[in-house]
């Protein structure tokens, strides 16, 4: 029996994946659980579409992503933190405060995107931030006594 799958199935494939599987399989415990659907002739025109259409909007997705990451390569981030005299920060220097920081120079970037390593002192740091898959822009935090 073919069938389209739904999610990803460990040993089997990955979402949106036509397999052929035998039909206890399917009929007892892929369809009911909702991890794949029939493979009938509606069912694989619908894939196609939306296999086309995912296709369109991961390009623009991956367009912008490079626009972006261009922009971003290299540039410098200025964050002031509460130190003591020997420089070292009270607290550490977090995702928020760096995306709010490029929020201010003109880049819209989520938090969760950025990474780097645990900043707890004064000093320049680099960050990488992953834009998209295989995207990626390398910055400068310059990390200030306030």
């Amino acid at each position: 029996m073919k069938i389209i799958l739904t999610q990803d199935v460990k040993n089997l494939g990955h979402k949106d994946d036509v397999v052929a599987v035998k039909d206890g399989y399917a009929r007892n415990f892929l369809i009911p659980s909702g991890k794949a659907k029939l493979a009938n002739e509606g069912a694989l025109k619908m894939l196609a579409e939306d296999m086309r259409q995912r296709a369109f909007k991961t390009d623009k997705l991956r367009k912008d992503a490079e626009t972006l990451a261009e922009k971003l390569n290299g540039s410098t981030i200025n964050l002031s933190a509460k130190a003591g005299a020997s420089g070292k920060i009270f607290g550490s220097v977090t995702s928020l405060q760096v995306a709010n920081a490029l929020k201010e120079k003109g880049f819209d970037v989520d938090r969760r995107k950025i990474v780097f390593d645990d900043i707890k002192s004064i000093g320049a740091y680099e960050a990488n931030i992953n834009l998209f898959k295989d995207i990626n822009a390398s910055i400068t935090l310059d990390v200030v006594a306030e």
